[in-house]
């Protein structure tokens, strides 16, 4: 069936798209399968501690501190689908032996902090090359529409990934969601190796050797992009913790097992990928007004789930924190993808990934001990009034500042760059 031009599903019209697309969607299916099962696993290692959780988390994302902007520098300077390639292998390895060490019974509490880390760092590397990866596998035309489609993928993960791994867990415990996670790396791998690079989009022959500063210049030249990341940032940091949220409030409030668990991811992703898709048709209002507009909705939805009080009405809300958080991020990031210039896209968009998932390594234990001392309900509300604060900061010190400038080259903000180093 041929793809209309114009289409909600135009970036299929590429083979190297089509080749890789079913790949993602089932490692994004092992994916979540593995968070909810590793999230799981913490709390039985350490008898629902919440803080041990925030703890796990923080050590996964905070390679992210140190290698999410260098992994931007590779994807400008070296051949993207052979970096993936690796970074696959070792998220690979490291969810097969995570799964062997518990099906063994030989996992301890350690095993789940060191192997989280390392694929802390496969990540970091991997998030901001296979973003800018996008726009070669489909050309600046189809890249905006490919955003949409990856979002929607990822959600589609995510709501198959989770209910299967609670049921497994339920039946089995958390090893094999590990084993499956692993599995489903070598599909993306299979994929990138068929690829064919002779009809990747390649705008620039000859690879970047530019730096980090030169994406921070660009980036403070760009109000409508760094408007975007400060946005980005609040609302990862204090309302994007759905996986503590909904652990503690499983166990803690309503006392209920893996399977139950499950779900809830399932329910957030049936309004994320709702968004995710639903995106693809507002390309037109992909704005940084919309972002901050669609910051303080998704803010205000997490201030309402702390106040459900029971597992019923609170998995019927989730949905509607998973519409508000994908609608706006996937406009964050469409954005920042498309009004960046082709020969810096990588530095900026590890910038971006930095920013978006910097914010997890600090506030992901804060959350864990909060919700110890004062319980998941009200530090939910905490998140979600602290998002919220920060968006409508944001809306009254920017609003006049969001445009895009007139003239901001590339060459221009290099020659900058230059002369500021010189001096």
């Amino acid at each position: 069936m041929a793809i209309k031009q114009g289409g909600n599903w135009r970036s299929f019209r590429h083979h190297n798209y089509r080749m890789l697309f079913p790949a993602n969607t089932v490692s994004n299916i092992g994916s979540w399968a593995q968070r909810v099962a590793q999230d799981w696993l913490v709390l039985e290692l350490t008898n629902n501690n919440g803080t041990y959780l925030g703890l796990v988390t923080a050590v996964q994302f905070a390679p992210v501190l140190f290698l999410s902007l260098h992994g931007g520098v590779l994807a400008d300077r070296l051949d993207k689908r052979k970096v993936l390639i690796a970074t696959n292998l070792v998220g690979g390895a490291t969810s097969i032996g995570l799964g062997l060490l518990v099906i063994n019974d030989a996992v301890a509490l350690w095993h789940v902090f060191a192997l989280a880390g390392v694929l802390g760092i496969a990540t970091a590397i991997d998030a901001p090359v296979r973003q800018a990866f996008s726009s070669e596998l489909v050309g600046a035309e189809d890249l905006p529409n490919a955003v949409s489609l990856n979002s929607a993928n990822f959600n589609a993960g995510r709501l198959v990934g989770p209910a299967i791994s609670g049921f497994l867990i339920a039946a089995f415990g958390t090893g094999p969601s590990f084993l499956i996670n692993g599995a489903s790396y070598f599909f993306v791998i299979f994929a990138l190796v068929k690829i064919d690079v002779t009809t990747l989009f390649h705008q620039n022959q000859e690879k970047s050797m530019g730096n980090i500063r030169e994406a921070i210049a660009y980036v403070r030249a760009r109000p409508d992009i760094y408007v975007v990341m400060i946005m980005v940032f609040a609302l990862s940091t204090f309302g994007l913790n759905f996986q503590i949220f909904n652990a503690l409030m499983a166990t803690q409030e309503f006392g209920l097992g893996p399977a139950s668990f499950g779900l809830m991811g399932t329910f957030v992703a049936i309004g994320s990928l709702s968004g995710a898709i639903g995106s693809a048709r507002l390309e037109r209002l992909r704005t940084t007004r919309f972002v901050i507009i669609g910051g303080v909705f998704f803010s205000i939805s997490i201030m309402a789930l702390s106040l459900l009080p029971n597992y019923m009405t609170y998995v019927l809300w989730l949905p509607i924190c998973g519409l508000t958080a994908l609608t706006t991020l996937v406009s964050a990031n469409s954005i920042v993808q498309t009004s960046t210039d082709q020969a810096i896209r990588g530095r900026v968009m590890g910038l971006y990934l930095f920013i978006f998932m910097g914010g997890a390594p600090f506030g992901s234990p804060l959350i864990g001990l909060a919700a110890d001392y004062i319980g998941i309900r009200y530090t939910i509300a905490v998140c979600g009034g602290l998002a919220l604060a920060a968006s409508l900061f944001v809306w009254i010190k920017y609003r006049d500042r969001v445009g895009v400038p007139e003239d901001v080259s590339i060459a221009a903000v290099l020659k900058t760059t230059d002369s500021d180093h010189n001096n």
